[in-house]
């Protein structure tokens, strides 16, 4: 039995959530032309409800990968049943809350604890072939 079950899956058995290895990917997250995190070890997430795509494929950045002294911490939190509590980050020179991370997440999902995500409306994303 799980320790620190996400409820979201058994309220909505039809919701997927699936993550691997963005292997063969260089993500690279950039602010204002300037590198904030760069990584070729980053987690992909994907999430469908019914077959259907729910959410745009958010890559995941390990903390090691990420320039940290270029973010600032933020009150903000918010709760999703599938990951669990989001912790935020807003950049220093930039917008607020562009930045979250599961701390503690539910253990199916474990591979995106220690990492961070971006939004894509306050960032540039690039992906290319590592």
């Amino acid at each position: 039995m799980s320790a620190n079950p996400a409820p979201g899956f058994k309220a909505y058995p039809d919701h997927r959530i699936t993550t691997r290895p963005a292997a063969g990917e260089h993500v690279q997250i950039r602010f204002k032309g300037d590198v904030v995190a760069d990584t070729t070890d980053a987690v992909r997430l994907e999430e469908t409800h019914v077959g259907h795509v729910v959410a745009p494929v958010v890559y995941y950045i390990p903390r090691k990968d990420v320039k940290m002294e270029r973010l600032v911490r933020s009150d903000h939190h918010t709760d999703c049943p599938f990951k669990g509590q989001a912790s935020y980050y807003s950049l220093k020179e930039g917008p607020e809350n562009a930045v979250w991370t599961y701390e503690q997440p539910y253990d199916e999902m474990l591979e995106i604890k220690d990492h961070l995500a971006f939004y894509p409306d306050k960032v540039d994303t690039v992906v290319t072939a590592a």
